[in-house]
């Protein structure tokens, strides 16, 4: 596990120091057409989308297993269930808002 961590570790560090390399380019660089900001925002969305189903997935089934356990906090927990919904889905949202301000 602790060479897991340290591997991601390696690879976010390098994913956030690539934007800073490639942000100086020659003006045949820049007229070649690279347009790294679209590729970056896919990339974004996709985590985005990918972190959130996992997230939902997750608070669905914990809400399930709590439901069946308990039906008669049902009601409560079924409310808390739907704000958790709502709050995860604001990240996916708000990566999809920003995609749209940065690509041009």
């Amino acid at each position: 596990m602790k060479k897991f961590a340290v591997v991601a570790l390696a690879i976010l560090a390098v994913s956030l120091l690539a934007p800073a390399a490639f942000a100086q380019g020659s003006e045949p660089a820049q007229a070649a057409g690279t347009n790294w900001v679209v590729i970056t925002a896919g990339f974004s969305m996709a985590i985005a989308s990918a972190a959130c189903g996992y997230a939902q997935a997750k608070a669905s089934a914990a809400a399930s297993e709590s439901m069946a356990r308990n039906p008669g906090a049902a009601g409560v927990i079924q409310n808390m269930l739907i704000l958790a919904l709502v709050l995860i889905e604001s990240m996916a949202l708000y990566t999809f808002a920003t995609m749209f301000i940065r690509v041009k």
